[in-house]
């Protein structure tokens, strides 16, 4: 076996285990998070193992909530192992079965058979964001009320990532119709006016990875997670959609791939 392929192998240097940890612990100055966002869009494993930190670490606090012992905060990686102690790893790995993690990568060619919900992703971009006054049904000014909306509609818990880092507020977001039920859309936008969507459906059939998906200007990244498809669309770089992803998983509790 290849370990280099393996994102829980410790092939990186210390300093970089540590890099990563501090970025997935959102622990990095503005100036650090910068050049470590930069660093991820042009080096998919190191993207991938944050990803992965970023899963356990959700797993944890979930099984510490649901055992009584409340959020806290959760250390992935220590200088020699990641689990210092026996016990922490025998949860751990039981989490980690359960999440089912695989590192597939990202393709960085265009899907010719992409899934449906991918093109009613790309056709929701192209239908709301000209809009001006009606590009979403309900404004980020109502987050709460939307996030509780659209989790209910989908039977699964939502909320509108933040993508700040990358320039983008929430405008809001809208109820559509998908291939096997509801879907959810979120809108964004920067400080010239560009934006950004993301797309929730349910899916019928999990992808093995995700993949890059290209339409005139528009460029997408999609992927899907136990029975979910996701798509992020906008007039943005492969690179750019690759890191918003990582966040994206991550405010969702998505399984990684």
């Amino acid at each position: 076996m290849n370990n280099d392929a393996d994102p829980t192998t410790p092939d990186p240097g210390e300093q970089d285990i540590r890099a990563l940890s501090a970025f997935a612990d959102n622990e990095l100055s503005a100036g650090q998070r910068a050049a470590t966002l930069e660093w991820l869009a042009n080096d998919p494993k190191a993207a991938a193992r944050v990803a992965h930190y970023r899963a356990q670490r959700t797993a944890l606090t979930v099984m510490l909530a649901a055992s009584g012992e409340g959020a806290r905060r959760i250390v992935l990686i220590s200088s020699t192992r990641w689990w210092p102690r026996a016990g922490m790893a025998a949860a751990c790995m039981g989490m980690g079965v359960a999440l089912g993690y695989a590192a597939g990568g990202f393709s960085s060619s265009v899907w010719i058979d992409q899934p449906v919900f991918v093109d009613r992703a790309d056709a929701a971009y192209a239908v709301y964001t000209p809009e001006q006054r009606h590009a979403v049904e309900v404004t980020a000014a109502d987050e709460d009320h939307l996030a509780t909306w659209l989790s209910t509609r989908l039977g699964q818990p939502l909320a509108a990532p933040s993508l700040r880092a990358y320039g983008y507020s929430l405008l809001g977001g809208r109820l559509l119709p998908g291939e096997s039920g509801p879907a959810a859309l979120f809108m964004y936008q920067n400080a010239i006016g560009a934006r950004l969507t993301l797309y929730v459906a349910t899916v019928r059939q999990d992808l093995m990875a995700s993949r890059l998906y290209r339409k005139g200007k528009r460029n997408s990244i999609y992927w899907t997670s136990q029975g979910r498809g996701y798509a992020l669309t906008g007039q943005v770089t492969d690179a750019q959609l690759r890191s918003m992803k990582i966040d994206v998983d991550s405010a969702l509790g998505v399984v990684v791939r």
